[in-house]
């Protein structure tokens, strides 16, 4: 089993920081919501916010952990909420289910050396003809302290990601960059200005002020670039 990457009090402090970004995570939750299914699964849960706004659309959800601290955190959050169910979970890993009917997960593959086999293990828990669905951060040149100080091993391009996913033997469905404008603002914030996107007026400003503009025009179209890379794949018959 794999080694958690990162420093898990500076993570947890980006995790709390960015949960008051509320636009940002609506747009990401609706993102993913047309290919979970009724019963899917989200690899790495964090603090519970996407759990939660996905549970509400769905009839069953299992959200999972692979730091024990975060953990316990996530089981007392969640506990209310009977319709999901919480385990810990560490990829790559065996585990041949194939229950769910979706595995999601938002900003975790980074974290992983072996990627491929974290891909397959994510295709495993999930039923033939069942979904994929990432978001991971984007372009290597916004590879910065705060990246690396979380546990990021790399960060992704459309090709490099479309690559992953086709030696996991995955057929990818749709695949693009989400929040140009995010994506100059990070490299700002972190690589110039040395700064973490923690709590704080430079995050309720970006939420509130630039990411509706961005998500507007991105209904549009899709941007050449962005902070993050979305895609959907289809687990094989």
């Amino acid at each position: 089993m794999a080694d958690i990457t990162g420093d898990q009090r500076i993570q947890s402090e980006v995790l709390e920081g960015l949960a008051t970004a509320v636009n940002h995570r609506q747009w990401f939750v609706e993102l993913a919501l047309p290919y979970l299914g009724e019963n899917p699964i989200e690899i790495g849960s964090g603090l519970g916010d996407y759990a939660l706004a996905w549970s509400e659309h769905v009839p069953r959800f299992t959200a999972t952990e692979a730091d024990p601290d975060r953990l316990v955190q996530l089981k007392e959050r969640l506990a209310d909420h009977p319709s999901i169910d919480v385990r810990q979970m560490l990829l790559p890993a065996a585990d041949a289910s194939g229950e769910f009917s979706a595995a999601v997960s938002y900003n975790v593959l980074e974290h992983i050396e072996d990627h491929v086999g974290a891909l397959r293990s994510m295709a495993e828990l999930v039923r033939p003809g069942g979904r994929i669905i990432l978001i991971v951060p984007a372009f290597m040149f916004a590879m910065s302290q705060v990246d690396i100080a979380t546990g990021h091993i790399r960060r992704y391009t459309k090709k490099t990601m479309r690559a992953a996913m086709t030696e996991a033997g995955l057929t990818i469905e749709k695949l693009h960059y989400a929040n140009a404008l995010g994506l100059i603002g990070y490299y700002t914030a972190t690589s110039i200005f040395k700064l973490a996107p923690k709590e704080g007026p430079m995050v309720k400003i970006y939420d509130s002020v630039v990411l509706p503009v961005t998500k507007a025009a991105e209904k549009i179209v899709k941007p050449p670039f962005g902070q993050s890379v979305f895609v959907v794949a289809k687990v094989p018959g």
